[in-house]
């Protein structure tokens, strides 16, 4: 593959009026990343997860947590001309940082977003707690993306009952960590 030339997207904080991109945001990155054969994991079974994600009522729900924000969490989106690519969602607690989720776009990948999403919050995190982030173990681009940020993998393998599809299979996760500094 080719390697794409770098984009400057804008970065901000997640607004009501994101509510849809950041929907198609997750929608679209999960049809491409999660099916896979080897763990029973199929496109219909992304699709059953996202069968209400633009509904009115699920709609609502996503612009309550973009207005009231959990404490210690934040949600950043990419935008480029003005288009929702890229989503990022940090929460942070007494013990540690965690990244919830860093989602770009299949046709914005490669092209330097991740990496600004990431770089923009550097400054809600606490350097002194250790940073984690759960990753689909077959995952190989976002392991390879958060290897090259400093995160290494903990060894920890583990399945969370959230990620069961409608065909009864579980999206089998692994840890990775950054140290704090």
């Amino acid at each position: 593959m080719q390697s794409k030339e770098r984009m400057n997207a804008r970065i901000t904080i997640a607004s009501p009026a994101d509510t849809e991109g950041i929907q198609k945001v997750f929608h679209h990155t999960w049809l491409a990343t999660y099916p896979n054969k080897e763990y029973g994991i199929t496109v219909e079974d992304i699709e059953e997860r996202f069968n209400d994600a633009y509904t009115k009522e699920r709609l609502d729900i996503r612009r309550r947590q973009i207005t009231r924000p959990l404490p210690g969490e934040l949600l950043l989106v990419a935008k480029v001309g003005g288009e929702v690519v890229g989503v990022c969602r940090v929460e942070k607690d007494a013990q540690k940082n965690e990244l919830r989720g860093l989602y770009v776009l299949p046709a914005y990948q490669g092209q330097g977003i991740g990496r600004q999403l990431w770089a923009g919050v550097q400054n809600f995190f606490d350097p002194a707690k250790d940073t984690l982030v759960d990753v689909a173990v077959y995952n190989e681009n976002a392991i390879k993306f958060y290897s090259s940020l400093g995160f290494i993998d903990t060894g920890e393998r583990f399945s969370k009952e959230r990620l069961r599809m409608k065909s009864g299979t579980v999206i089998p996760e692994m840890r990775m960590k950054m140290a704090a500094k």
